[in-house]
């Protein structure tokens, strides 16, 4: 099982692979939302706020509930999709990740991955 660490260096990847997005691309798909991710193995959860310019730092919160875009994902599954060890769509597909948006974020979230 990962830890709080290696959870915290999984989610910068995360936001590091989507600075790599084109910035007119980017642009063109994001809304301004709030998105937590819950680590229910570790009873963790960190939020951050995605915009134009791309994200805010990931930061610890005790209210994962109250996000816009709510991810949910063990620590391992978190590390793997990271890594690319594990493709999103497969994970959402099985269980391993769970993602609570309205359809329109969905759909935004599905073209910038």
């Amino acid at each position: 099982m990962a830890n709080e660490e290696d959870c915290r260096a999984a989610l910068d990847k995360i936001a590091e692979r989507l600075a790599e997005v084109d910035g007119d691309k980017f642009a063109e798909h994001v809304v301004e939302r709030t998105i937590s991710c819950r680590v229910p193995d570790l009873g963790l959860a960190f939020r951050t706020r995605l915009h134009a310019g791309g994200l805010d730092p990931f930061e610890r919160t005790d209210d994962p509930k109250g996000a816009q875009v709510r991810l949910t994902a063990d620590s391992d599954d978190l590390v793997a999709l990271a890594h690319d060890e594990l493709n999103p769509a497969r994970a959402w597909a099985s269980g391993r990740l769970k993602i609570e948006a309205s359809i329109f974020d969905l759909l935004r979230l599905r073209k910038l991955l």
